[in-house]
Parts: structure tokens; sequence; C-alpha cells
């Protein structure tokens, strides 16, 4: 098959030579990417299902770097030392900012796994993502995007999804600034920055998130969670509770603890 590029040919090279070295416990599994909450998973089957899409929108614009945590987090709970992708625009990257390394390994991650690749523009975003997600040497693809994104109708999604079930990959879309649309995605959720626990001497506590299902093929959407994320066990939990009483911003809405039906 024809490459589509000289770059992709490269990286594809560059995959095989990382996961080789990962020996075979670094292929990804087959099942489920597993949060590690275990009520949050349970309500899934069993996690995030591998080889599908799924996809997070930010809430609002001031809420798309809890978005993005959020999927490095989830991908970085990939098994062995597969390599991750992240693709995104340049445009996407000045708006949203760059991937900080050191913040990765003090959450528990290994950046070392995370191979990032911006494109000049949309099309070629699409062209790169349908060839990540069929790269065998990946657990999970991150494809970031910023604002509408026409080119990604339901027949490039349904492509996309194709490829990374026949590779075992584990798709995850970062929208940001835009509004959720029909897609093929098995999962669709909204994210929320939420209020972390102080820690002694005012240290920052650990990244929060509310997450809403808006979408699931599997089952009803509504679903509404407060996750924590614990870097000691690279896992997320339950919100710790301070026994304080924080405020609310004024365009937060109140989510429930753990699982509740809407």
């Amino acid at each position: 098959m024809r490459e589509s590029s000289q770059p992709l040919a490269g990286l594809r090279q560059r995959i095989a030579r990382l996961a080789a070295t990962g020996g075979p416990e670094s292929r990804p599994a087959e099942g489920w990417l597993a949060t590690g909450h275990d009520a949050f998973d349970s309500a899934l089957g069993g996690g995030l299902a591998v080889g599908r899409t799924h996809e997070f929108f930010a809430a609002d614009a001031l809420d798309g770097a809890s978005a993005a945590a959020f999927a490095a987090l989830v991908a970085l709970r990939t098994p062995g030392k597969v390599p991750l992708l992240w693709l995104r625009t340049v445009d996407a990257g000045r708006r949203t900012g760059h991937i900080y390394a050191p913040g990765i390994a003090e959450l528990g991650g290994d950046p070392g796994r995370l191979l990032l690749i911006e494109t000049a523009d949309p099309k070629m975003l699409l062209a790169c993502a349908n060839d990540a997600v069929r790269c065998a040497g990946s657990a999970a693809v991150i494809v970031e995007s910023w604002g509408k994104f026409p080119l990604l109708d339901l027949t490039a999604g349904r492509r996309l999804t194709l490829g990374a079930r026949d590779a075992g990959t584990t798709l995850l879309m970062l929208r940001l600034n835009a509004a959720p649309t029909p897609s093929v995605a098995d999962t669709r959720w909204s994210i929320v920055a939420a209020t972390s626990r102080e820690l002694g001497a005012d240290a920052p506590g650990a990244p929060a998130f509310d997450l809403e299902l808006l979408r699931w093929r599997g089952g009803p959407a509504g679903t509404r969670w407060r996750l924590d994320w614990d870097k000691d066990e690279q896992a997320f939990r339950d919100a710790a509770l301070s026994g304080a009483v924080l405020p609310l911003a004024a365009r937060r809405t109140v989510h429930p603890l753990g699982a509740e039906a809407a």
C-alpha cells in the first residue's frame, strides 16, 4: 500500500520499533480499558471498550485542559510499553498550549510512551488519524481537534472506527470548542473541571473531573460521575471528602458523586 506521506512512513517504523522493545506483554489488551474506578467501570461493562471510538467534549472553553488531561490519563492506563499517539493540528496546539512532559510524569504517567504529531490542517489530521489507528504497534490514539470538524462526518468516522476495531486500537476523539454531532462513537462524554481537595500547606490537590455520559451505544446515557485521579495508584477514584463546603462557580451545575441515573 502506498504511504500517505514520508513522515507517516517514518512514524510507522518508529512505532514498530517501540512496540518491539516492549515485548509481547505490551500488546493492547482486548476487551476493556478500565479507569480503575470499580463502580464506573462496572456500569460500562468493564470500562471503555478497546478497539472502539470514544468522544470527549469540553463543557466549555475553560474546560479544554481538563478534557485533554482526562483523555491523556485514560490513554496512559493502557498496559505495557506500547506507544500512545496524540494527533492535533498546529492551530489546536497554539490555542490549547503545549503538552508538558514533566507534568505527565508528576501525575504518574510515562511521557516517554507519548508520540505527539502536529499537522498543518484538519485534512491532514484526518489522514494521519486513519493511518495511526491502523498501526498495530499503538495501543491508543488521541485525536485533538478545535472547533467544527466538517471533514469528520459519519463516513469518515465509520472509517476510523473500522480501522481501530481491526487493529485493536482505542480511539479517543478530543473535541474542544465544539458541539456534539451525530457520530458512530461507542461513548460520548462531557467533561467539566471539578474542584480538587487541597492538600497540606495549601498544595493543589489531585486532578478532579465531573463527567456526564451523553451517549452510549451499549445502554442508557445521562449518568454523571465525579472522579479524582490517584497518581500513586495511577487510577481514577471516588472524590475525596474534605469536610469543607466549597462554593461552586455560577456556570457550574451540581453533579452527584458516584453513579446516578439521570
